[in-house]
This record gives structure tokens, sequence and C-alpha cells, in this order.
């Protein structure tokens, strides 16, 4: 994620071209990006924040989908991708034999689901985010499509956060 300092006027001053190229930075969902858009100008931070609960609750499937594929699988972090990197920085330097344990449970979880497993990792160790995957492996998939809409939301949040305090 660009590490460009906004405020709310500056973002709500955007053209749409870049506004669009910073919120798709934080979420990847083109449905998401454009409805926080449309939620401009925000009097507050906590107006911004409600743009993102207001477009998130309102993702299909698929843009949900479109969201989660802009996330790395956790226990691999992108390279060079300073968001991911940390984000899942509960990952780094752990046991091999947990990042093992991760890579056959997101397996399986990708099996069933059809998607990466999705948790806000920020602040979450290896082993919490690996209980939290065994927990939700049951879920049928509307239960589990509802865990991860909160996950984004929460995500979004922290990156919208952070957008905000790079200023």
């Amino acid at each position: 994620m660009t590490n460009h300092p906004h405020t709310l006027d500056s973002l709500a001053a955007a053209g749409p071209a870049e506004l669009d190229e910073i919120l798709l930075e934080v979420c990847s969902s083109p449905r998401w990006a454009a409805a926080v858009a449309e939620a401009k100008p925000w009097s507050s931070r906590e107006a911004l924040l409600a743009a993102n609960a207001a477009a998130m609750a309102r993702l299909t499937t698929e843009d949900l989908h479109d969201a989660m594929s802009g996330h790395a699988r956790i226990g691999e972090p992108k390279a060079g991708d300073a968001a991911s990197e940390r984000e899942q920085a509960g990952v780094r330097g752990v046991d091999r034999a947990v990042l093992d344990d991760l890579h056959a449970a997101n397996a399986a979880y990708e099996a069933k689901f059809g998607h990466v497993f999705l948790i806000c990792a920020t602040g979450r160790t290896a082993t919490t985010m690996l209980a939290a995957l065994r927990e939700r492996h049951p879920n049928d998939p509307a239960t589990e499509a509802e865990i991860v809409r909160g996950e984004l939301r929460r995500i979004n949040d922290i990156r919208l956060g952070r957008l905000l305090d790079a200023s």
C-alpha cells in the first residue's frame, strides 16, 4: 500500500481515477471502492469507516472473492508488499512445523471454500491464526462468508486508518 499522506479533505478532493486507485489499494473489490467513493465527502474518520462498513455489508459473494484476491495466504505474506508483510508480522520467525501446519490447514480450507482463509492478522501470532483457521473450517459456506465479510471490514478499517495516519 502506498504511504502517501492523506487527509479526509485530500481524499475527497482526489479525482475519480486517483481515488479509485487509492481505495483499491485498501480493498481490491471494485464495488467496495465505488461504494466508499460514492459516500464522499466524509465528515470525519468515523464517517469514512461507516462508509467502509456500509460498502462491506452490500458486497455479493463475487465481490467478496474480488476483495479476498488482494490478500496473501496466511503464513505466506507477499514479498515486497509492505501491507502484507506488516499485517502478517506474526508469522515471522515462527517454527517451520507451525508454518507446515498452516500450509496444510490453508489447503484444506481452500479446497472446501474455494478461496483463501481470510482473517485480520494484525496483532495475531501464527499459532492463533492457525487455531482460528481450524475453528472456522467446519463452518458452512454462508456462515463463513459472513465471518469473512467482518474480517475484511476490520482489515479495511485498519488500512483506512493507516492511510489517514500516514500524514
